[in-house]
């Protein structure tokens, strides 16, 4: 195509503009194709639960976990994807101090698991009466949604089922009644909790769904662990580590420390444009991991 936009005379502008958007089309589908096969994982093609927590930092931190549920939600809406609240717990004077959070979409969770760790945010606090610079941290988790089939076991007897009334808005039914649900596993110690749903029935449902994908991530953990130890592996520990620092005092700039892609324009990323970063993690990931033995 590069070489035929060559060979077109340079009179005949239309046939070099109509080659050029062809050209641009098959560069676009490549580019697609190519990056669908860096999500090539058991579950990256499926929906992804994300949770954000607020870390030390009080009303600052949960002002954090605010901002980047924001963040997440425009990017799934620019994607096309759909975004459900699971559960929400707000901030003692603003924000919101933790967030559960279910995106649908085709390869969500592919693009999504690129930020589980910690987001670190530098301002000037809007808090602040003297106006000073702070520093707030917010942790990220991001698990698969497990569909039905997986072979994961759930005793009744390892379960307690807690009702509360529901903190958030979903109407006057929800608000009224105890209709919200907490699911304590004792096994693993996991808790997990719906209040979107407008029946406690079918919060249940979903808490219990939500519950056999955690455990669900945290097996497949051990097993990675386990593998990583008899291999001799140093693991990289993900979870407490500060993957991506978003400064917007003294000066603007969103660094990803892992790939060390970064950028200028960071009410842009705050606004939901991620791409840049979950592409370039994508083919970071590809280049560490070792390769593996195939059967086919």
């Amino acid at each position: 195509m590069s070489e035929l936009i060559d060979l077109i005379e340079e009179k005949d502008v239309k046939s070099q503009e109509e080659a050029k958007k062809d050209l641009d089309k098959l560069t676009g589908e490549l580019e697609d194709l190519e990056f669908r096969h860096l999500l090539g994982g058991e579950h990256d093609s499926g929906n992804a639960i994300l949770s954000i927590n607020a870390g030390a930092g009080g009303t600052e931190s949960c002002d954090w976990v605010a901002m980047l549920l924001r963040m997440f939600i425009r990017w799934a809406e620019k994607k096309g994807f759909s975004v459900s609240t699971l559960d929400i717990l707000p901030g003692e004077e603003a924000g919101i101090k933790n967030v559960t959070i279910i995106v649908r979409g085709d390869y969500a969770y592919g693009y999504l698991n690129s930020e589980k760790g910690v987001h670190r945010l530098v301002r000037i606090s809007p808090f602040d009466a003297n106006k000073r610079r702070h520093t707030s941290f917010a942790s990220v988790d991001v698990i698969p949604e497990i569909e039905e089939g997986v072979d994961i076991k759930i005793e009744d007897k390892d379960l307690r089922i807690d009702t509360y009334r529901s903190s958030g808005a979903g109407g006057q039914h929800v608000n009224v009644t105890d209709s919200a649900v907490r699911i304590t596993h004792f096994p693993t110690g996991i808790v997990v909790s719906c209040q979107n749903e407008r029946s406690q029935h079918q919060n249940k449902a979903v808490a219990m769904k939500v519950l056999t994908s955690r455990i669900y991530e945290l097996e497949m953990k051990k097993k990675e662990e386990a593998l990583a130890k008899l291999s001799g592996e140093k693991q990289v520990i993900a979870w407490g580590s500060q993957i991506r620092s978003y400064v917007l005092h003294p000066y603007l700039m969103v660094k990803d420390h892992r790939t060390e892609v970064e950028t200028g324009n960071a009410q842009a990323v705050l606004d939901g444009r991620l791409d840049e970063f979950m592409e370039a993690y994508l083919k970071w990931k590809a280049k560490t991991k070792k390769p593996e033995t195939s059967n086919q």
